[in-house]
């Protein structure tokens, strides 16, 4: 672990220059019938600074990384309408487009602040989206819970040079776990920060971690993660506590009236 935590000082910048390859049965998903089954997975239009990915978890939330999620000019969270999530983006087509209206990351999360275990650790942030995404659209993946088998897992993203197509490297494997930290080897760059990592349970692909950060150790590319259990429990609340309150309008009925302002109309006791 102590390798792990020292690795993880190198910073993402290092993966542009690897020439390493990790092809490991790695598909680009265009057609509707590739993207089955991964429709969940979307591309996060940042304004004119970029691109993440994100993953649905529920029909108006989406599962990222922090950084992915905050201004480094400001420090601050992106601002509502700034951020788009594109599911199942392929070639200038969504399957749906949203904005992210609103933003829960850790209180712990320093935008600015250099990469280390720390803050690798809660590197997550959850975005809420105007309108819900049907489930007849995108399934959302559910959290990973209990042990996994073996090591494999999966991981479906977009990034540099894939910037248009989901691309699933269908074989990855867990390379160490341990302190809340998860170290792979699956092939991520830039634009791949935010994307799930996955691991099966039963017929389906579920959310283990979520890339943050990635290095190289000289042979291969190695990316990391983090536990994501408790810290996406307390993001949810988070959203609860901080979610737009809901504005209403109150309409008087005049005495004597059976009809409200907007014109329903009402019974009255013993009869109409």
């Amino acid at each position: 672990m102590t390798r792990l935590i020292f690795c993880i000082a190198l910073l993402f910048s290092l993966l542009a220059t690897s020439t390493l390859a990790q092809n490991s049965g790695k598909r680009r998903l265009t057609d509707r019938d590739d993207l089955y089954g991964w429709e969940a997975v979307g591309r996060l239009d940042i304004g004119d600074q970029g691109f993440c990915t994100g993953t649905l978890i529920a029909q108006d939330m989406v599962l990222t990384a922090a950084h992915c999620a905050f201004d480094k000019a400001t420090g601050k969270p992106y601002a509502p309408g700034q951020v788009t999530f594109r599911a199942g983006l392929s070639d200038g087509h969504a399957l749906a487009d949203r904005k992210v209206v609103q933003i829960a990351a850790h209180p712990d999360f320093v935008a600015n602040a250099p990469v280390s275990a720390a803050r690798v650790r809660v590197d997550v942030a959850l975005m809420r989206l105007d309108q819900p995404i049907p489930y007849s659209i995108a399934d959302p993946f559910a959290l990973h819970s209990g042990r996994i088998s073996g090591d494999e897992i999966s991981v479906a993203s977009y990034g540099r040079g894939r910037a248009e197509a989901i691309t699933r490297q269908r074989s990855c494997n867990i390379l160490q776990r341990g302190q809340g930290l998860i170290s792979f080897n699956c092939d991520v760059t830039f634009g791949s920060s935010g994307s799930a990592i996955l691991a099966k349970k039963g017929p389906r692909w579920q959310v283990l971690s979520v890339v943050s950060a990635g290095a190289t150790n000289g042979r291969q590319k190695i990316g990391y993660g983090m536990e994501i259990p408790g810290i996406v429990a307390e993001l949810k609340a988070i959203m609860r506590r901080d979610a737009p309150r809901p504005t209403a309008t109150i309409r008087r009925i005049q005495p004597g009236s059976d009809k409200s302002g907007s014109g329903a109309k009402f019974l009255s006791a013993g009869g109409s």
